[in-house]
């Protein structure tokens, strides 16, 4: 493990963000991360409980908000989907936050509940029913379905259809459960239940679900010599209200409490967790003294209950007959450790064949086996999560000393020591954030390999099959893209591409453009690959202006056949190989293209994109020798190539329809018919590589005519990409990056993204909408957003009012093209 980056609050004399006690740290699929701090006023004496919400790209730029929690926050929580937060604090009150325009920095408290002057010390969202399990040991299968497996998983509670009902589980400190449950019409039923009969102090507590709907809830009253409480939970809606029933199950002690040399050595739980949300049957428990630790980890199965010989005779057990009970029984445990001050558990849900681990050598340490503990003395150690080995070590500045010298030998140092108070691992296990006890954020890389010596086929293998667990899934791959050096960029985007096109036909539709996405992520790494990444861009564009232009177009009859306007305009362009784009059009129903003049004239801007990049890919040709050029790939891609060459003949029917709303050029004669010329071109272009398998070179003629553009239109510059100020690139060289909340970093680029700069408009230059494609000046006036990943940026606010506009608006309300998310933009942005 090593550091990435460390980011640190300004120092200001009249108020502080100091760390909140207790603190607490959530890490979402979509990699932001929320934690908290107390921010204290000198002047008025007084504490302020605020949430801050960072996206892992752009650390420096946090969002910050009172929560109006009156009370200490003590559970944060994100939902599946990485959109919504809910917070909880020591007076019971519960909120649920949500982003304010789809926006990444800009969060609103929507909804809540509470239990009035009862702490929370145990917070989920209600399970959706969706749980994908990876299998470690099949990453070198070649089909996706064999690698992640979808698992019978039934939600904690369904609406009418089978629809999982969105709501979440809270435990109190004096032992009750309370539900809250989201209904359709924006209105929250709540109920509250005490967990048994015998209500006692609950210290600890920690949620899991099962397979079967239930939920299950695991309670410590803080003391090691009282048992670890087990309660399973059933949510249940009766007549408009909601019903919570509760049943005990199987205690356990710790195995330290009941070693005569260790019984009273650890008097407290200082830690209880569910090994995962949706395993109810594995639970880490950590106990502590006040400078040591044990941790143990538990498992509940299921045995035969031995029957008395003399009732056997009575009635013989045959078979399955025998009478089974569950028992919790014990996996693994530490020696003496240092005292821990933080766990974060592993989010993947890797598949085990078996508890023992008998997996096959080149997974055995694969990073989402391990889970991450930290200590009083800055360092922190990657275990793994059912046999609690080391795979891992991370020494803080205070913490460096030999790995195998016994914790009870070391010196202690006056004074306390920086340490994580709060952790959490990414989705992905590659990145574990944490938050000390000087309220710092450190983001620290986990390698792949966890510290042992793996070829570098095996390391690229686990990235590889962690990137195709994010494209499945849909979560963001940032934290994978830490472990990317520019020299595994080439092979990483290969293999991808390799294991992509092994897929069916209909995955490879739905993952069309996340795989495209990622491509670009990647290659932004490396300064071989940079030109490809405006590649990337530009398809991504093409395949959405093409999946909006097509379907605006109508059948003229309603009993018409299966195919609709657009799967019959990509058929015949296909079969039709003339070089005439008017014997094009003759053989197409232009009933079926008319459209109101409003329309037309409204999507002139992305019209003009369509033309402006088939004249830029024709006059780049004779050039084809040079792939760092932008654009290269186009001139080998078929299947692109006929998606601009049906998007001309759509133009050109509607150039019939509404004149203006063809792309203008600027030619050298006024005869020129610009539109037939580049559609010739582009024709006999797609017949040299239409079929992927039999690639052909271009003619010596259709390079002379290409040649000749230039001198009868002039060529346009293409807006390749927004500039991206993300702290990605800036951590290629291993090297610590220290940041400040509120503050750009002033960094100082290398060569990958000096080579990037050769591609992006210059600061001061004017700006443009790359999505709606509007210019929009030096110094816009008009509030933008922009992506967290690519850095595309776009106005937050619509200037149009045609429907048709407003349709292509609204593909990217809640995503960008390459599906990262939106930030809100300052005015005076550069």
């Amino acid at each position: 493990m090593d550091l990435a980056y460390v980011c640190e609050w300004e120092k200001k004399p009249k108020s502080n963000h100091c760390p909140s006690i207790p603190l607490v740290c959530a890490w979402s699929c979509r990699n932001l991360i929320a934690f908290t701090t107390d921010l204290r006023n000198e002047e008025e004496k007084d504490l302020t409980h605020m949430v801050h919400i960072i996206d892992t790209e752009h650390p420096w730029d946090v969002y910050s908000v009172n929560s109006g929690h009156t009370e200490v926050i003590t559970c944060l929580e994100w939902d599946q989907s990485g959109s919504r937060l809910l917070s909880a604090d020591a007076d019971g009150h519960i909120k649920c936050w949500s982003m304010t325009d789809h926006l990444a920095n800009s969060w609103e408290n929507t909804v809540g509940s509470v239990v009035e002057g009862d702490p929370v010390v145990a917070l989920s969202w209600l399970h959706n029913g969706v749980k994908l399990a990876l299998h470690v040991e099949k990453s070198g299968a070649s089909n996706f379905g064999e690698k992640f497996s979808r698992v019978k998983f039934s939600p904690s509670l369904t609406l009418f259809g089978g629809k999982p009902m969105e709501g979440w589980i809270a435990v109190t400190i004096s032992g009750l459960v309370t539900v809250s449950l989201l209904k359709p019409n924006g209105q929250v039923l709540t109920a509250t239940e005490s967990l048994c009969r015998l209500r006692c102090r609950v210290a600890l507590a920690d949620v899991a679900f099962t397979g079967g709907g239930n939920i299950v809830v695991a309670t410590s009253d803080g003391s090691s010599t009282s048992p670890v409480q087990f309660y399973k939970v059933c949510v249940s809606v009766v007549n408009e209200k909601c019903k919570i029933d509760t049943e005990i199950l199987p205690s356990l002690f710790m195995r330290c409490t009941t070693d005569p040399a260790r019984k009273d050595k650890y008097p407290a739980i200082t830690h209880l967790k569910f090994l995962a949300r949706d395993m109810s049957e594995q639970v880490l428990l950590c106990a502590s003294s006040q400078n040591n630790s044990i941790v143990e980890c538990w498992s509940l199965r299921k045995e035969g209950l031995p029957v008395n010989n003399i009732f056997q005779q009575i009635s013989p057990v045959v078979g399955d007959k025998q009478p089974m009970i569950l028992k919790w029984r014990i996996l693994s445990a530490t020696n003496d450790l240092d005292r821990v001050s933080a766990v974060a558990l592993p989010k993947l849900p890797i598949s085990l064949t078996n508890t023992d681990l008998k997996v096959a050598n080149d997974t055995k340490f694969f990073p989402g086996l391990g889970l991450a503990l930290a200590f009083h003395d800055g360092s922190v150690h990657i275990v793994h999560r059912l046999s609690l080995q080391m795979m891992a070590v991370f020494y803080g500045s205070s913490s460096q000393r030999p790995v195998d010298e016994p914790a009870l030998k070391r010196p202690r140092t006056a004074g306390p020591l920086v340490h994580f108070k709060a952790m959490q691992l990414s989705w992905t296990s590659l990145a574990l954030a944490g938050v000390d006890s000087h309220g710092k954020l450190s983001m620290l890389r986990i390698s792949p390999s966890m510290g042992h010596v793996l070829d570098m086929n095996m390391s690229l293998r686990h990235l590889l099959f962690l990137l195709e667990y994010c494209m499945v899934t849909g979560y963001d791959w940032w934290d994978i893209l830490l472990h990317v050096q520019p020299s595994m960029v080439q092979n990483l985007v290969e293999k991808l591409h390799e294991e992509y096109m092994r897929q069916n036909a209909a995955l490879q539709q739905v993952l069309s453009t996340r795989i495209v996405a990622m491509k670009a992520s990647l290659c932004k790494l490396s300064s071989s690959t940079i030109a490809r990444v405006c590649d990337y861009h530009a398809k991504l564009f093409l395949i959405a202006i093409s999946c909006t232009l097509k379907s605006l177009l109508r059948p003229h009859f309603l009993n018409t056949p299966d195919k609709s306007p657009g799967d019959r305009l990509t058929e015949i362009c296909s079969k039709i190989t003339d070089v005439d784009i008017d014997k094009v059009m003759i053989n197409l129903k232009t009933e079926e293209f008319v459209l109101e003049m409003t329309t037309l004239q409204s999507l002139q801007q992305l019209i003009q994109w369509v033309g402006d990049f088939v004249l830029y890919l024709l006059a780049s040709l004779p050039n084809q020798g040079s792939p760092v050029r932008p654009g290269h790939s186009f001139l080998r891609d078929g299947a692109s190539l006929g998606m601009f060459r049906e998007l001309m003949v759509v133009i050109r029917i509607w150039g019939l329809l509404k004149p203006s709303c063809l792309p203008v050029y600027t030619a050298t004669s006024d005869t020129q018919d610009s539109m037939s010329l580049l559609f010739r071109l582009l024709t006999k272009l797609w017949l040299c590589c239409r079929e992927e398998n039999h690639i052909t070179e271009p003619d010596d003629a259709l390079i002379d005519e290409c040649c000749l553009l230039p001198s009868q239109l002039l060529i346009p510059n293409i807006d390749w990409l927004p500039i991206n100020d993300g702290i990605i690139s800036k951590l290629q060289n291993k090297q610590l990056v220290r940041l400040q909340f509120g503050k750009a970093p002033g960094l100082v680029g290398h060569t990958v993204s000096s080579q990037f700069d050769a591609f992006v408009r210059a600061p001061g230059q004017p700006k443009i909408d790359h999505l709606r494609r509007l210019h929009l000046g030096a110094y816009p006036t008009e509030e933008c957003k922009s992506c967290t990943r690519c850095g595309c940026v776009t106005m937050l606010k619509s200037p149009n009012k045609v429907t048709a506009v407003k349709q292509w608006e609204q593909r990217w309300i809640k995503n960008c093209l390459c599906g990262g998310l939106w930030r809100k933009m300052p005015l005076s942005y550069s």
